[in-house]
């Protein structure tokens, strides 16, 4: 796993990291929070990640805290991969993001998978 930035602003702290799951599926690990303070990184970011894949996964096993900024972050992401002929997945979200989908019914709008490997095994 390649640890591609750390951006820490005092308590607040997002890493987010980039592996290649397969030839087809970049994983990208996100850990910590995302929210208005970290957002437009995390946007950022990704924009390069496209130039190495289409089809991601995003791992939320160790997303402590999402806020609408946040999930705003992840419907941009969503959609630059789908411009580019890609898809964006999430996979295992802690209980707090997990409440803040449901609330919004995020989950109509992304594929939100229990197992990182079930995630990627669907893009196959």
């Amino acid at each position: 796993m390649e640890k591609v930035h750390t951006k820490d602003l005092g308590d607040i702290i997002m890493e987010i990291y980039l592996e290649k799951a397969n030839e087809l599926v970049g994983v990208v690990k996100i850990v910590g929070r995302v929210d208005s303070s970290t957002e437009s990184k995390l946007k950022k970011e990704f924009m390069n990640y496209l130039n190495d894949y289409k089809k991601f996964v995003f791992d939320c096993s160790e997303l402590d805290f999402i806020d609408s900024s946040g999930l705003g972050a992840l419907l941009s992401c969503l959609k630059n991969a789908t411009k580019a002929q890609g898809d964006l997945y999430i996979a295992n979200l802690l209980p707090k993001p997990r409440m803040l989908f449901e609330i919004t019914r995020a989950y109509k709008v992304f594929d939100v998978f229990d197992d990182l490997d079930a995630a990627i095994a669907s893009f196959e």
